[in-house]
């Protein structure tokens, strides 16, 4: 059909007709106003600024008060962290504890028969036996040899203002005597002075009675209550979830026994060698060495090293070449360990990366002193074990939404 503009070529297609202008939605007037609004701005300008509405108020205020919001209950979390850690370590203790004692609860409870609290409270006394005989047979030597140090000392000074015995050559070779006297003003001070140490060494040690009493307390109500607490946590989850959970707690329960399980064992073995070598040899002290030396080689990496080196200097005193002789046997006894015992009862517990083992063993002391570097490698096994899961998981989402995406091509 024709167009009636000039020079306009014929496509074939009827011209628009005039629409009215209070058309709704898209309406002639609206595109009419448009076009000349945007004709009377004139043409648009690359990077020219493009006029926006304002932002509400209410945005900005919503905005700025979530942030203050999110940034404050932080902030009030970490007090309150802060505030109770001592609680909360106390806590961690208490489950690996717990964690350590459950199977030999249940052993009793399914295998022999007994109800679930009279396994606890059997388990419970036996585990504060042993640990009350490795504490009075770490604490009676020691004990025995202060009274008999303290009993000794009229004599010894005696023999030690004459020059004669080990203490009488000591003093007389670094006149020892002439040193006392000069600074026995500043000694008698410093004896009066000496009521404030004192009274905070008894409260540190009251307050390691009252952490003590706490963990056990909350070891036994752990053990206690266990089977209702993972079945009611449990519950909070879908079944699918839940048997997820269930699973990858027992993997990590069963990491963590058998590590603190197998760590003891190695602990036993190092102080029994130790409490032979040093009884053969004629090394004093010999059941409190070996005792110092099994607790230390709880720690992990470095603890055979810590073990060693009373040993070594109390050998050294005695005899020289006794010391030089102890040190081979330490030498010795860790390569045995290491190469050995590790690899033969470590085998089926946590296996981790040497730098993990040490990062987590440096912040376990910080966090915990020596309990913590005992128990940061099944803490770190126990991360190790969900960061896996977590992986393993989502590896398999994505290789089902692969082959759900490959079916639907098909």
């Amino acid at each position: 059909m024709a167009t009636d503009e000039p020079g306009r070529p014929d496509d074939g297609l009827d011209p628009p007709r005039d629409l009215p202008d209070d058309i709704p939605g898209g309406s002639r007037g609206e595109f009419g106003r448009a076009e000349s609004a945007s004709a009377e701005s004139g043409p648009a300008v690359a990077g020219a600024p493009v006029d926006r509405a304002p932002i509400p108020t209410r945005r900005y205020v919503a905005f700025w008060g979530t942030g203050v919001v999110i940034v404050g209950g932080a902030y009030l979390l970490l007090q309150l962290i802060g505030s109770l850690s001592h609680l909360i370590s106390w806590l961690i203790i208490a489950l690996f504890f717990a964690t350590l004692l459950n199977p030999l609860v249940n052993f009793a409870q399914h295998k022999m028969h007994m109800p679930r609290v009279v396994s606890v409270i059997v388990v419970f006394l036996l585990g504060i036996l042993l640990l009350s005989a490795i504490t009075y047979a770490f604490v009676k030597p020691v004990y025995s040899a202060g009274r008999k140090f303290a009993d000794d000392i009229p004599q010894l000074t005696k023999d030690a203002e004459k020059g004669r015995g080990p203490f009488g050559k000591i003093v007389k070779k670094y006149h020892v005597d002439r040193w006392v006297r000069q600074n026995a003003p500043k000694l008698r001070s410093q004896l009066s002075d000496a009521g404030g140490p004192a009274i905070t060494a008894l409260g540190k040690i009251l307050s390691g009675i009252v952490a003590t009493v706490t963990i056990l307390v909350l070891t036994f109500l752990l053990l206690l209550e266990a089977p209702l607490l993972i079945e009611g946590f449990l519950a909070l989850f879908p079944p699918k979830r839940a048997q997820r959970i269930r699973r990858v707690g027992s993997e990590a329960t069963r990491a963590v026994s058998g590590y603190m399980g197998g760590n003891v064992v190695i602990s036993i073995i190092a102080g029994v060698a130790t409490y032979i070598f040093l009884r053969v040899t004629g090394v004093p002290f010999a059941g409190v060495l070996a005792l110092w030396v099994a607790f230390a080689d709880l720690i992990p990496l470095v603890g055979a090293t810590l073990g060693a080196i009373p040993p070594i200097f109390v050998a050294l005193l005695d005899r020289p070449v006794l010391g030089l002789f102890t040190l081979i046997f330490f030498v010795v006894y860790q390569q045995f360990e290491n190469h050995v015992l590790q690899t033969t009862i470590m085998a089926k517990t946590v296996k981790l990366n040497p730098l993990l083992v040490i990062l987590s063993v440096i912040i376990g002391v910080e966090l915990g002193g020596f309990v913590g570097a005992v128990l940061a490698i099944p803490a770190a096994g126990v991360i190790q074990i969900v960061f896996k899961e977590i992986w393993y998981d989502r590896e398999e989402r994505i290789r089902a939404a692969l082959a759900l995406g490959s079916e639907k091509l098909e």
